[in-house]
C-alpha cells in the first residue's frame, strides 16, 4: 500500500495576492518527489491561502478552515512542515499551524493514544540568514509534543548568504548537499512511517 503525505507550506505569500514564486514550495516539491521514489504520494497545501483562525482547539467556529486541514493531516502517514526563516524563527504562519495542533494533546483514540500517534513528521526550511538549525529544533519539539514521530535526518534546508538577495527559487540547480539531505529525509521518513503503519504504538492501560 502506498503511503500518504501532506506538506504544509508556511510561506507568508498567498497564492492569490503574490506573483512571486515560493522557495519553500520548491524545496517541498523536491521533498515530495524524493518521497515518491519510496511509494509515498502527497500534496502541498499553502496554509496562508486558508482562513486558519487563531486558537488551540480543533474548531474555532464559523469560517475556520482548520478542521478541513486537520482531516488531511490525520488522513496522512507523513506530515511535512515547510517554513521560511523570518527574524531567525519559523514564520508566524508556521506557528499558527503548530498552535492549532495543540488540541491533539487532549484528543485520544479508544486505546488512550493521542490521535496523531503513528504519524511521522519532517521539516523543510529555507532562508537567507543562518538559523535553519534553530528553526528545525523549534518545530521538531512542537511536533513531538503533539504526538508526531521524528525520524533520523528529518530535515532538509537551504540557507543563502547573510544579507544576500539570492533565494532558493533563484538557483539554477539544487545544491548537492541539499539533494543529499532531501534524499535522506525521504528515505528515513518513509521507512519509519511504514514501520508505524504496520505496528502502531501500544495503547495505555
Amino acid at each position: 500500500m502506498p503511503l500518504k503525505a501532506i506538506a504544509i507550506n508556511c510561506t507568508l505569500k498567498s497564492s492569490a495576492s503574490s506573483q512571486e514564486p515560493s522557495s519553500t514550495d520548491r524545496l517541498l516539491d523536491e521533498a515530495l518527489a524524493a518521497l515518491a521514489e519510496h511509494d509515498v504520494a502527497g500534496e502541498v497545501v499553502r496554509a496562508v491561502d486558508h482562513d486558519i483562525k487563531p486558537g488551540v482547539t480543533s474548531d474555532e467556529g464559523p469560517g475556520d478552515a482548520w478542521p478541513a486541514l486537520r482531516r488531511k493531516i490525520l488522513a496522512a502517514d507523513i506530515l511535512l512542515i515547510g517554513t521560511p526563516i523570518w527574524l531567525g524563527q519559523p514564520s508566524s504562519v508556521c506557528k499558527r499551524v503548530l498552535e492549532r495542533m495543540d488540541a491533539f494533546l487532549d484528543e485520544t483514540d479508544d486505546q488512550g493514544r493521542m490521535i496523531s500517534f503513528g504519524r511521522v513528521a519532517a521539516v523543510v526550511v529555507v532562508g537567507n540568514e543562518d538559523g535553519a538549525h534553530h528553526v528545525s529544533a523549534e518545530i521538531f519539539q512542537a511536533l513531538n509534543d503533539v504526538g508526531f514521530t521524528i525520524s533520523a535526518g528529518a530535515v532538509t534546508y537551504w540557507v543563502g548568504e547573510a544579507m544576500g538577495d539570492t533565494n532558493y527559487i533563484d538557483l539554477a540547480e539544487t545544491p548537492e548537499a541539499v539533494r543529499t539531505a532531501t534524499a535522506t529525509l525521504a528515505r528515513n521518513t518513509a521507512h519509519l512511517a511504514r514501520l508505524l503503519a504496520d505496528n502502531q504504538y501500544p495503547g495505555g492501560d
